[in-house]
């Protein structure tokens, strides 16, 4: 196969303990599916359930990485997640089998530019500006799902050193496995496909040079700096 100029890498994340990396099909995000940060944003999490965006594969950021502030935004937030890295495929999968389906966890921030966020709520237009920009999906490597256990996690995020966001895994709305789930009725899921399943309570703005340190129990913690 010839092309008309040489493709781009593909996305890729690694691995703890691996030299392998892990190939990005496509990044799905799990909008307010944290009780408390649903109230702060304004809604009511007894009877709005969980939505899904996308992501670009290539928005990924590598642990470590020195990250330049995103344009036409004076409102970036930062969202700490876990992410869930998908490594067998399928459509309407069942809650009962879905585990079977994943690859490993990883730590993940959802950059916003909440500004942005607004402004296409307010007109009733696609959030794609707000979410789905250059660099807005951090993430540390993944650790495979048979090294970690996950149940009683904590999920945290620092800025600069003080404390941001903390919350438990056990108090997302929706289970992994009910959002594998439920995400498999609307797309035919694939290997390499990565979920950051939504973010507690205390998201708030960064500014350059901050530094975010994030991490959720059991896995590799992620940071990055903005410059």
């Amino acid at each position: 196969m010839s092309f008309v100029f040489p493709p781009p890498a593909p996305a890729a994340v690694a691995i703890v303990g691996r030299t392998e990396r892990f190939p990005v099909h496509r990044i799905y995000c799990v909008g307010r599916n944290y009780a408390a940060h649903a109230r702060e944003m304004g809604k009511d999490p007894e009877r709005e359930a969980p939505f899904f965006f996308t992501k670009p594969a290539d928005a990924i950021v590598a642990n470590g990485t020195q990250l330049p502030f995103p344009s036409r935004t004076s409102d970036l937030h930062h969202e700490i997640e876990l992410v869930v890295a998908i490594g067998t495929g399928g459509a309407n999968i069942g809650i009962s089998e879905a585990l079977s389906h994943v690859f490993g966890y990883a730590v993940g921030i959802d950059l916003t530019r909440r500004d942005l966020q607004a402004e296409a709520k307010d007109k009733g237009r696609p959030w794609d500006t707000a979410k789905g920009f250059d660099r807005s999906a951090p993430i540390s490597a993944i650790t495979p799902a048979a090294a970690t256990r996950l149940d009683d996690s904590k999920i945290w995020l620092k800025v600069n050193g003080a404390l941001r966001q903390q919350g438990a895994l056990a108090d997302m709305i929706w289970s992994v496995p009910e959002i594998i789930a439920e995400l498999s009725t609307l797309f035919e899921l694939a290997p390499g496909d990565l979920i950051y399943t939504g973010t507690p309570a205390g998201v708030a703005a960064i500014k350059s040079k901050d530094v975010l340190e994030g991490g959720v129990d059991g896995l590799e913690a992620l940071r990055v700096t903005l410059v």
